[in-house]
């Protein structure tokens, strides 16, 4: 903090060397307590297992050379302890620390549970396992008994805080089971995510909601059938590292959506450059997910049946197969939710839903 101090900068990398304290504590104090009671446990840093690429504050993992680490340290140790190892941070090759980023810890445990070949994979948290909606929106949700790896990621990827988008792709490789459980209510069976989905009566899984997501819409008359437009829009995005979660495309216009718009005035200044730009913020994209939806007849028009009153800014389907996707303005997300709730989620399938 003092070399800090002196230099008055604050990069990635002492952010990480700062913020994997917290891990490096509170797993090495857990391990202590376990065998203050009694039982025998191993305190594992994960910098020792966990190897990344050099990407500060967002480092991806290195597989092979993780996977091996892992299948080296855990299995011995577990044998006669309970290992307990910090989530969140990881090390270059070279042995400089890392973090996963947002996410980071139920990630750690889905990477250490591929790595070690393990039957099941818990993510302990403050819900009882994925519900039909976001309780922080609509409070009348359902918990999803069982899930697939297919419908669980797009649900995180659109906003479903109880799992990263990350956090499933290990297991999918491995095809172990992942359980979603409620360490205040231990004995809610939680959900249960596996690599098939289960057969459903209702079209739809679960509502998720990306909030505080902006909609960039870039135009330009100069580029009607001009080969290249699509390509300078992206390569922008893709030169600022801003990341795209929606498109919608016409002629001459793109309408996209972000949810990153810390270099977004960059962004603008090369879109203008070739197309006139507006940024529309306060935006938030609901995303309908199930694997039913795909052989559902009249999904869309039973959702837009009920919205028919709400200004839809945006909407996706066929990208994926398993959601159908629309971006709506902040303010109207709670009544959206309720009323799409309502309609889909008035009658379960007892098989799937609780």
């Amino acid at each position: 903090m003092k070399g800090l101090a002196v230099l008055g900068e604050l990069t990635p990398r002492s952010i990480d060397a700062i913020s994997s304290y917290g891990e490096r504590l509170s797993s090495f104090i857990v391990a202590l307590a376990f065998r203050h009671f009694g039982m025998e446990a191993a305190h594992v840093d994960a910098r020792r297992v966990i190897v990344t690429n050099q990407r500060h504050t967002h480092a991806a993992p290195l597989w092979g050379p993780t996977y091996s680490r892992l299948a080296e340290t855990i299995p011995p140790l577990a044998e006669h302890a309970v290992v307990v190892m910090g989530g969140f941070i990881g090390s270059t090759e070279s042995g400089v620390t890392t973090t996963l980023g947002r996410g980071g810890s139920d990630f750690t445990a889905s990477i250490v549970g591929a790595g070690i070949g393990a039957e099941e994979i818990q993510i302990w948290t403050d819900v009882d396992g994925m519900l039909t909606a976001d309780p922080t929106i609509f409070r009348g949700g359902h918990r999803v008994k069982t899930i697939s790896f297919a419908e669980a990621a797009e649900l995180a990827y659109f906003g479903a805080k109880v799992l990263h988008p990350a956090t499933v792709v290990p297991a999918i490789e491995k095809n172990i089971p992942v359980y979603i459980l409620n360490s205040r209510r231990p004995s809610v069976p939680g959900t249960r995510i596996v690599a098939e989905a289960v057969p459903c009566r209702n079209a739809v899984k679960s509502i998720a909601c990306k909030r505080n997501i902006s909609v960039v819409n870039v135009h330009s008359s100069s580029m009607l059938m001009a080969h290249g437009f699509l390509r300078r829009i992206f390569e922008s995005f893709d030169r600022h590292e801003t990341a795209v979660d929606m498109v919608a495309t016409s002629e001459v216009s793109v309408s996209l959506t972000i949810d990153n718009t810390a270099r977004l005035p960059d962004i603008m200044r090369d879109l203008r450059e070739f197309s006139e730009v507006q940024v529309e913020a306060a935006q938030t994209i609901v995303c309908l997910v199930g694997d039913n939806i795909r052989f559902s007849k009249g999904v869309a028009s039973r959702v837009f049946g009920v919205l028919d009153a709400v200004n839809i800014r945006m909407i996706s389907q066929g990208a994926s197969l398993l959601n159908l996707s629309f971006v709506v303005a902040d303010s109207d997300v709670a009544q959206v939710v309720e009323r799409l709730h309502h309609e889909f989620f008035s009658e379960l399938d007892p098989e799937v839903f609780e």
